[in-house]
């Protein structure tokens, strides 16, 4: 024993009686000269810095020169050496008081860099959109919220430019002249606000001729069964795509007669009304919506160094549609709780009621407002028909795809492209979609026009009254749309996205920003009750932040773009769900009005379906397309699930429940 001790304790410290050698080094790297260019190098800079303090400079190499661990940077002229891990690596430099373009050279190569400089510290370029979000939830007010949020930005930038806090009473004032007038004066602006005029005014036309009215007619006439009936009431919202407040009005006021006949709930009937409303006008390309989406996807790509010039805010919109889980769920879980005749949770007891006893509403508690319906209402004495809303209808889609296709056809492209999709595609990029848009809409409200005082409908006076009537019931949303304009103004001048993308950039994944910008939308729709609001306020920080995000990991354009898309579409697909939750929405109160339900019943029976979907939608669909599972699967595997849950937790209203022997009181 003692023997292989001595032998352990001998091997342990031979080591120690040998003379002492150099360490053995790896040979020296041989010099090579790389060839730098924009294709082997990526130059980036810190978005924006403060005066006095210091910017990065961030390097990413290709692969191919990824032995390089340092490199010698000239920056106008004075030597910085970048450490590189994997490629990737930089350095600070020194920031000065005025902003001044960085020439940056790398042995041969050379490029320039532009640092923004401010003066005020950068967290301050967050309390604009932060004070607009907070107010809104505090005061339960989106106008005054977006304006302060607008002054609050201006006399930031004011008082430090003066040195004085007499900017504060100068910041009204360039409110007003600067950032309100720059909005409504930008062409894009201007058409979108034009835009949305028209389709309120021609959706008021087709409204007071009886023209909508005649389709919900015609299609009611198939509502022969409770299973019908709401296959009725989900088809009419399917057709009538363009306005969700139209949608909501029309399709609630017409079907609440039927589906009483057929014992089915209120609490189901404003389900149904409430949840195709905002997410057929969302997903839809020709709608009341897609003139504000456009222009906040517009601003929110606005000034992106890198940004693809081929993708315009309406091309990259129809690419997002493919990620807008929860508004596709929400419509194919409708599809599923109709087919089934299945219901769970406080939906499931209304139902019960409804079918054992008749009552189809708890109590006749409904909110007092003024009489939104007025615009949407048929003039009296009018005999509904169908033909005087689907021809200019009709008329409308056809003129955005004519518009789309005489501003953007390129017959060279279409000479050299093998694939359809992509000849399509290119020339969607191509077009002018706000001249599209602006025929299309005149075109149809003229056609509405026409055929009302041909029909003997209405005169042109009355029909004029109407126009108005419809340009007045857009006013709110336009005042909004304005105000959100100038608060993106307001933030681009501060820097607010630049500053994040530097703060989170290099430290979320772009895999993790659409789930992010989901949240955060559900979050902030639900505690304002507007989901333009919300947009408004995310799309110019989350779409900057998604695509400088990527480029800081340095993907290639075609892996950019679509976090971008996913990131666009989950601001709207959470802006969606937030406002189908929320007890101060819009649609959700105009929902418990249009069916005449309770609107605290209507909140309650909507809630665990919204969330369910949401829930999916984020779980099985958002998150697992941003890890680039491909997005049809995304959405089978999301509809299986929804599927199998209401199949095992669902059950048929037609059972009647032992505690409904006895009827509510109805005041």
């Amino acid at each position: 024993m003692y023997k292989y001790l001595l032998i352990i304790i001998g091997f342990l410290l031979a080591p120690t009686c040998l003379p002492a050698q150099e360490p053995i080094l790896p040979p020296p790297a041989p010099e090579v000269d790389y060839e730098f260019s924009e294709t082997t190098i990526l130059v980036l800079g810190s978005r924006v810095a403060r005066a006095g303090d210091s910017a990065e400079v961030f390097l990413e190499l290709d692969s191919a020169l990824w032995p390089i661990v340092e490199l010698p940077v000239f920056v106008n002229g004075t030597e910085y050496k970048a450490t590189l891990s994997n490629g990737r690596g930089g350095f600070r430099i020194p920031v000065g008081e005025a902003t001044a373009p960085l020439n940056i050279q790398i042995q041969s190569y050379e490029t320039a860099l532009h640092i923004p400089v401010v003066g005020y510290p950068m967290w301050l370029s967050l309390l604009p959109p932060l004070l607009a979000i907070i107010l809104a939830l505090v005061l339960k007010e989106v106008y005054i919220s977006l304006f302060v949020g607008v002054v609050s930005g201006a006399a930031i930038m004011a008082v430090t430019a003066s040195g004085s806090w007499t900017g504060i009473g100068t910041a009204f004032l360039v409110t007003i002249d600067t950032y309100i007038i720059d909005a409504v004066a930008d062409r894009d602006h201007a058409a979108i606000l034009v835009f949305s005029l028209l389709i309120g005014g021609m959706v008021a036309v087709i409204s007071r001729n009886g023209g909508m009215q005649g389709i919900v007619n015609r299609l009611s006439r198939f509502a022969k069964t409770p299973k019908t009936s709401q296959l009725t009431t989900f088809l009419m919202g399917l057709l009538i795509f363009f306005d969700d407040y139209a949608n909501t009005l029309v399709v609630g006021n017409t079907m609440r007669p039927v589906t009483d006949r057929m014992k089915i709930s209120r609490e189901k009937l404003s389900y149904l009304v409430d949840s195709t409303a905002a997410p057929v006008a969302a997903l839809a390309f020709v709608t009341t919506w897609i003139g504000a989406e456009l222009g906040y996807i517009g601003d929110g790509i606005t000034n992106l160094q890198g940004f693809p010039e081929d993708q315009s805010p309406y091309l990259i919109f129809l690419h997002s549609l493919a990620y807008s889980f929860y508004p596709l769920l929400t419509l194919i879980f409708i599809v599923m709780l109709i087919l089934t005749g299945r219901d769970f949770g406080p939906m499931l007891k209304a139902e019960q009621r409804a079918r054992s006893t008749g009552q189809v509403s708890r109590v006749r508690k409904f909110i007092e407002t003024r009489n939104l319906s007025d615009e949407f209402t048929p003039l009296e004495g009018i005999v509904p028909r169908a033909r005087y809303a689907v021809l200019p209808v009709l008329v409308l889609v056809i003129g955005v795809i004519l518009g789309l296709w005489s501003t953007g056809y390129d017959p060279v492209i279409w000479a050299a492209e093998d694939n359809l999709l992509n000849a399509l595609s290119t020339t969607i990029g191509n077009s002018n979609s706000y001249a599209a848009l602006l025929w299309a809409s005149l075109s149809a409200m003229i056609v509405a026009v026409i055929l009302s005082k041909l029909g003997g409908r209405m005169s042109l006076g009355l029909a004029v009254d109407s126009i108005i009537s419809g340009f007045k019931a857009m006013l709110s949303a336009l005042m909004i749309l304005t105000l959100a304009w100038a608060l993106s103004g307001v933030t681009s001048d501060m820097h607010t996205a630049g500053f994040l993308t530097d703060l989170l950039g290099h430290n979320i994944s772009p895999v993790w920003i659409p789930a992010l910008a989901f949240l955060i939308s559900a979050v902030v729709a639900f505690s304002t009750g507007s989901s333009w609001s919300t947009m408004a306020i995310l799309y110019p920080i989350i779409v900057p932040l998604a695509w400088e995000s990527t480029r800081n990991l340095g993907l290639p354009v075609e892996d950019a773009m679509p976090v971008v898309y996913n990131a666009v579409a989950c601001v709207l697909a959470g802006s969606v769900m937030g406002d189908h939750v929320s007890p101060i929405s819009d649609t959700t109160v105009l929902s418990s009005l249009a069916t005449r339900c309770d609107h605290i019943d209507h909140v309650r029976t909507q809630l665990p379906y919204a969330m369910l979907v949401g829930t999916v939608a984020l779980g099985l669909g958002t998150i697992p397309s941003a890890l680039q599972f491909p997005t049809w699967g995304c959405l089978l595997l999301a509809s299986a699930f929804l599927g199998i849950f209401l199949w095992r937790k669902g059950k048929s209203p037609e059972e009647p429940r032992a505690d409904f022997g006895k009827q509510e009181r109805i005041e």
